[in-house]
């Protein structure tokens, strides 16, 4: 009788496979990266809604930093919002903070990051791993391809530059060594799967909605934004 055990990395990677799928599936992703009916506007807003997110995920981790289960996970190396920050000031303009708002996925995909990221260490790591371990992976392709696209080098792409990550194979694999390594029961687990696949139908969601207000009259509304 096979008594193996699947570690809880592995079963979290099956499990959530097809709720990620590939990120490039998305049209709004899809035509980015391969130069259909986008511009560098486009980019801008994907990042601009990108903030959010990150925002509200990077003040969770600093609430999360200390907590003995979430803090393993919690590393400067992946610290996303300084180049967020710096692509929008180049794409944008320094008042880039007024001229973007949040769409209501955004709105709620942050409401959703507010409520568990911050509070819940299972929570924490669901959508922690589902941001970070995609970008790390996908990042330095998608950088290149938008680099490509729109002639940048770093200004413009350095929210897909990891440059503290060395050895993104690495990386991914003491991340899921330390998934494995948490102390979480089955219940538990269920529980942080179930955050992760809906952590992945909230980026679609952004995905969607940035797909879906496409057009010559599309742009940004000058409201403020991050604190």
């Amino acid at each position: 009788m096979d008594t193996t055990v699947t570690p809880f990395s592995e079963v979290l990677r099956r499990r959530t496979q097809r709720s990620h799928g590939d990120p490039a599936g998305s049209g709004f992703l899809r035509d980015l990266l391969g130069g259909r009916d986008v511009d560098v506007a486009d980019h801008a807003d994907l990042l601009g809604q990108y903030a959010f997110v990150y925002d509200a995920l990077e003040r969770a981790a600093e609430r999360m930093a200390d907590h003995p289960v979430a803090a393993p996970f919690v590393t400067s190396q992946l610290t996303r919002m300084p180049a967020i920050r710096a692509d929008l000031e180049y794409l944008i303009g320094p008042d880039w903070s007024e001229l973007v708002c949040p769409l209501p996925a955004t709105t709620a995909y942050v409401r959703r990051l507010n409520e568990v990221a911050a509070t819940w260490p299972g929570g924490f790591v669901a959508h922690h791993y589902t941001r970070y371990l995609g970008d790390v992976s996908g990042g330095q392709l998608i950088g290149r391809l938008l680099g490509e696209r729109f002639g940048f080098e770093t200004n413009g792409v350095l929210f897909y530059i990891f440059d503290q990550v060395a050895d993104p194979s690495g990386f991914e694999e003491t991340y899921r060594a330390q998934l494995d390594a948490a102390p979480w029961s089955a219940e538990e687990q269920e529980r942080v799967i179930a955050e992760v696949e809906l952590a992945a139908a909230l980026d679609r969601g952004l995905l969607a909605g940035l797909d879906a207000r496409r057009g010559p009259n599309a742009g940004p509304t000058a409201v403020p934004v991050l604190a």
